[in-house]
């Protein structure tokens, strides 16, 4: 199950980072800083959201 964590953990911290930095573009935030964040925060959430996803995919969830 790690593996599928962990390459779900790619497709998910990408996507959410990317609705983070649509996110920061849309409301004007553009600078580095908030970017950065936006892009640590995806990836970051990530680790529980993937873990969850492959746990339940694995057929372990509730």
């Amino acid at each position: 199950m790690l593996w599928l964590t962990i390459i779900l953990h790619l497709f998910i911290g990408a996507t959410l980072a990317g609705v983070g930095i649509v996110v920061l573009l849309v409301i004007g935030q553009g600078g580095a800083w908030a970017l950065a964040g936006a892009v640590l925060a995806g990836f970051l959430l990530a680790f529980p959201v993937a873990w969850l996803v492959a746990r339940a995919m694995h057929g372990d969830g509730t």
